[in-house]
């Protein structure tokens, strides 16, 4: 009987902790007739209308590794944090992880959450800081701003460049000692961005290498500082046939 009570404890406050509104919730969504999860965390700090960052993950983890490292800044700033899981998690890909991937989840939080339009942002790392480019110059009416860590362009991508109908800002923060990313790479995106009429922003940690995790808090201050001087004016979001 005491072993009962004990396990009905242990799993009544483990239901308390998920009902918490300050904790990450894991929800799915179906896109393109699959299943596809992501993590949301809604502060109670949140003023509506909110702001909203979704954020990409890096290779081999999910969307809950950069809520987790956004949460604290976003509890104190009142914003909605959304971190998609790619559909492999070694990467994202067109067009099943975006851009429609992303619109659906943010359209579906804006219905039970009071989103603001103007000022949903995209923060990625690595491979979804890459990715986060590329969906900001195909979406750039309806991101209001950008900022990414660990990312840069291929020069085969560059002709994204062109399908951009608004200068979306941009920030790329990388470390000097970047051995996935390298500093000649990340800088070339950010010129042949600024060469079409961007102003996109560098920022280069010396010594700092790849990892993320370890100096998360300073690059999210600096990212969300970046971001949230930018909000759209009329949102709209552009349809693709990828099909073509």
């Amino acid at each position: 009987m005491r072993l009962c009570l004990t396990v009905f404890f242990i799993i009544l406050l483990a239901i308390s902790a998920i009902a918490l509104p300050e904790n990450i919730v894991k929800e799915t969504i179906e896109s393109q007739g699959r299943k596809r999860s992501y993590y949301l965390f809604v502060p109670d700090s949140i003023k509506a209308p909110a702001p909203m960052i979704v954020l990409l993950h890096g290779s081999g983890r999910n969307g809950s590794s950069l809520v987790e490292k956004w949460k604290d800044l976003a509890s104190k700033e009142g914003i909605i944090l959304v971190g998609p899981d790619a559909q492999n998690s070694q990467g994202w890909f067109a067009p099943i992880d975006g851009p429609d991937f992303l619109y659906e989840i943010v359209e579906w939080i804006k219905l039970k959450h009071r989103v603001d339009p103007r000022r949903i942002y995209l923060f990625g790392h690595s491979a979804g800081a890459s990715f986060a480019l590329i969906i900001s110059l195909l979406e750039s009416n309806y991101f209001a701003a950008t900022a990414v860590h660990a990312g840069a362009m291929q020069k085969k991508e560059y002709s994204f460049i062109a399908q951009a109908e608004r200068k979306i800002p941009l920030s790329i923060i990388v470390g000097t000692q970047d051995p996935f990313f390298p500093l000649s790479d990340v800088r070339a995106t950010r010129d042949a961005l600024n060469e079409k009429g961007f102003s996109a922003i560098l920022t280069e940690i010396p010594n700092h290498g790849h990892n993320y995790y370890d100096l998360a808090s300073k690059i999210n201050s600096d990212a969300w500082d970046f971001l949230k001087k930018h909000e759209m004016a009329e949102p709209k979001y552009r349809q693709y046939d990828f099909q073509k």
